[in-house]
């Protein structure tokens, strides 16, 4: 379906999952949903399984905003204790609608755990009270992270999730591809059809440089080599550093969460010559979340000038990031909306459009880590493969299965 069509249907008050593949618009779609629902001054829950996703949508995370904390199940007294919380009381007392983005790594037995809290303090036993419920991900995407012995089952295996009446809205058109032979190696990815053709179109890209003036971005699937990467190369770069520090305002534990979250650093080093991505969208300035570029300056207010892979220069002026309610700002940072882009994790760049990447897959440890790092790439010409293992290009046969099922149920 389209995203016009899944608006339409969202405005029409349904239960809603929306999905579709990597770059089909889910994000732009839900922010699209969320500007019609301030215009008509509806109350709604902003949130997402992940900081970092909830940063993008000016929310919180769905633990946060029901009270659930990381408690992985509630006894009696724990819903009394979030029962008697009165900003809580409030929260849920004004909102009519509830919106998890991320869904694909929220545990089932929490969406659970969500529908209980909202039943209780809406005093309905209907699914979560009542309230319009959207969910907004892709199972294809990184699962649940596990601790210890966690099963980590995905959402729709949760008891509430044949039981909310759901309009499955799955997105077809493609926003961030438009090279029909990288698109036709991601299908066969997501489709479980990966073939001598898949493997040697990637192989292509093996070892092979590409082509421009900026460095391609780094993707790896461990953290440990991040930040001494970004680091090393900055302290390569024979020129003055120049230092931001994030500037904050508001509630003092929703600040700690938005500087956890947000993935520009408290303190922005960088210098002339830095490899830097936007991490932040401003569609009017020309820049998304992973627009790669250069620092080539700094404008007289001292704000760095950065030329993009495109060749567009920006003036980096700072931004904000808010969690809002009620039209109310809770709690705002502020910070120049850039960080070092030597090299990044999968997992944080899940939502990212990148133009540029190199990218090893040798150390892949769940299946669908592939498909996520190969699909922040715009373009096969884009990318510089430099590892493969046998878990790369799989992808979990349960979420298959599903998925041929969402289609259908969107159809």
């Amino acid at each position: 379906m389209t995203q016009d069509q899944a608006l339409k249907i969202l405005k029409k008050g349904n239960n809603v999952f929306l999905t579709g593949a990597a770059g089909s618009g889910k994000t732009y779609v839900l922010g699209k949903f969320i500007e019609y629902l301030k215009a008509k001054n509806v109350a709604v829950g902003i949130t997402a399984s992940t900081g970092i996703a909830a940063t993008h949508l000016s929310g919180m995370t769905i633990h946060s905003w029901t009270g659930i904390g990381i408690k992985d199940f509630l006894t009696d007294k724990d819903l009394d204790a979030i029962l008697g919380k009165k900003y809580l009381k409030t929260r849920f007392h004004k909102a009519n609608i509830l919106i998890i983005d991320e869904i694909s790594m929220l545990h089932a037995h929490r969406l659970d755990m969500i529908d209980r809290v909202c039943r209780a303090f809406k005093e309905k036993d209907t699914a979560f009270g009542g309230m319009q419920i959207v969910m907004c991900g892709d199972f294809f995407q990184l699962p649940p992270v596990t601790r210890g012995e966690e099963a980590g089952d995905f959402a729709y295996k949760s008891n509430i999730w044949n039981n909310m009446d759901l309009s499955i809205c799955y997105l077809e058109e493609q926003y961030r591809q438009s090279d029909r032979a990288f698109l036709r190696v991601l299908s066969d990815i997501r489709t479980d059809s990966v073939n001598d053709d898949t493997v040697n179109y990637l192989l292509e890209r093996y070892n092979q440089e590409v082509r421009g003036k900026i460095k391609p971005t780094r993707l790896y699937t461990h953290n440990t080599d991040v930040d001494a990467i970004n680091e090393m190369e900055l302290s390569k770069i024979n020129h003055p550093c120049h230092s931001y520090a994030m500037t904050s305002r508001g509630h003092k534990d929703l600040l700690e969460f938005l500087r956890k979250s947000c993935l520009a650093p408290e303190t922005l080093n960088i210098k002339f010559g830095a490899i830097v991505m936007f991490v932040k969208n401003n569609f009017d300035k020309g820049y998304v979340n992973g627009t790669l570029g250069k620092v080539i300056g700094f404008d007289d207010n001292d704000y760095p000038i950065v030329e993009t892979t495109t060749g567009l220069e920006i003036i980096a002026n700072p931004a904000s990031w808010i969690i809002e309610e009620e039209h109310k700002s809770l709690a705002e940072i502020c910070q120049i909306p850039l960080r070092l882009a030597w090299a990044i994790t999968i997992h944080k760049s899940q939502g990212m459009s990148l133009d540029a990447a190199e990218i090893d897959l040798s150390k892949s440890f769940v299946p669908g880590m592939g498909y996520v790092a190969l699909s922040r790439v715009r373009t096969l010409a884009g990318m510089k493969l430099v590892g493969l293992n046998e878990m790369s290009l799989t992808v979990n046969p349960e979420v298959l299965a599903m998925d041929k099922l969402f289609q259908e149920k969107s159809d």
